[in-house]
């Protein structure tokens, strides 16, 4: 276990993901402190998590950026790290993105999920795409925008992302490689999400997803294409 001066904190957006809190809470190493960003749940997932131990924040404005947002600005540790709470990654991992950063080794790490076949054939698909495409405007490779990942709070903040809605993850790291971060990909265990999908698990929220990463991408391409050093 990693454990030193100053753990990070964990930002984990949540909507109606009261089934899968427990055993993600339970999994979170010790020294980290878990930040739940409650978007709008019906099923009582704040008083859940807050019975569990873990400092709950309020976002109205429903979007999975703004509840992202909402969380970097209540964190506290110089990392942070960010992480699906539907079940389907394994807590216990977060060292693996975390230490890096806080070593010094890169500035933004995403897990990549190791059982991508989990993931729904269109959902794939579209991670794939999103990589390539990553790739050929920035040049920097990836191959998954792991939902599991980790930089540094202050970095983060000046980075600017705008979008508050499906395309925050891709703008982080479309921005971070524009400004020149070093991104690495570490392994992660990827399974079944516990509950249904909000985003793949719907023909709705595929298409709104679709459209928030589609405008990020419009807006990169907008940006100037030197790299910042």
């Amino acid at each position: 276990m990693w454990l030193v001066a100053g753990m990070p904190d964990v930002v984990l957006p949540v909507l109606d993901e009261v089934r899968a809190l427990p055993s993600v809470l339970a999994r979170v190493p010790a020294g980290y402190e878990p930040i739940v960003v409650d978007n709008g749940s019906r099923d009582g997932s704040a008083d859940v998590a807050r019975t569990l131990g873990a400092r709950v924040v309020v976002e109205r404005r429903r979007g999975f950026g703004a509840a992202c947002m909402t969380g970097l600005l209540h964190a506290r540790a110089d990392v942070v790290c960010f992480m699906d709470c539907d079940g389907s990654l394994d807590a216990r991992e977060l060292p693996l993105v975390a230490e890096p950063v806080a070593d010094g080794e890169a500035d933004l790490v995403l897990g990549t999920r190791r059982r991508s076949r989990d993931l729904p054939l269109h959902g794939r698909v579209a991670n794939a795409l999103l990589a390539v495409e990553v790739r050929r405007r920035t040049g920097t490779r990836v191959t998954d925008l792991g939902p599991m990942r980790a930089a540094r709070r202050e970095a983060l903040l000046a980075l600017g992302v705008q979008d508050r809605r499906f395309g925050w993850p891709l703008e982080m790291v479309l921005r971070a490689a524009i400004a020149g971060w070093r991104v690495r990909e570490i392994p992660v265990t990827y399974a079944a999400r516990i509950g249904h999908s909000k985003v793949t698990g719907t023909i709705r929220g595929t298409v709104r997803a679709t459209r928030d990463m589609a405008r990020v991408l419009a807006a990169c391409d907008d940006r100037p294409t030197e790299r910042a050093r």
